[in-house]
């Protein structure tokens, strides 16, 4: 069982940009996809974007691409958000996820989770 770590949120202004990062601990993530999720005030759950470990391949939401990119360092078993142009409504709290079976890297399911970071953006 893998246990993630989520840290990196905080205020920033509108344009301003963020890295997130999310922790494994308990095992590497070297079988899994990881995703990245958020949820704001009143909103369902979001899917953002989700990697493929073993070889980087990576998939967004259509919503997403351009301004938020998802990387790994497979030396810091880490995987990170870099959110770049930040709006006010990319406040959220966000979560990584991660699960070993393929579809996952499509947006789900995800079987294990983090406590979340939260992030805000402010006009």
């Amino acid at each position: 069982q893998v246990q993630l770590v989520e840290s990196g949120g905080g205020l920033v202004q509108a344009g301003g940009s963020l890295r997130l990062s999310c922790a494994a601990s308990g095992r590497t993530f070297s079988s899994y996809n990881v995703g990245w999720f958020r949820q704001a005030p009143g909103k369902e759950r979001e899917f953002v974007a989700a990697i493929r470990w073993s070889d980087g391949n990576t998939y967004y939401a259509t919503s997403m691409k351009g301004r938020f990119t998802i990387s790994r360092d497979n030396a810091k078993n880490t995987v990170y958000l870099q959110m770049n142009s930040l709006e006010p409504e990319d406040t959220a709290v966000y979560y990584c996820a991660a699960d070993y079976r393929p579809i996952a890297l499509m947006g789900g399911p995800f079987n294990y989770w983090g406590q979340g970071t939260q992030v805000t953006v402010s006009s």
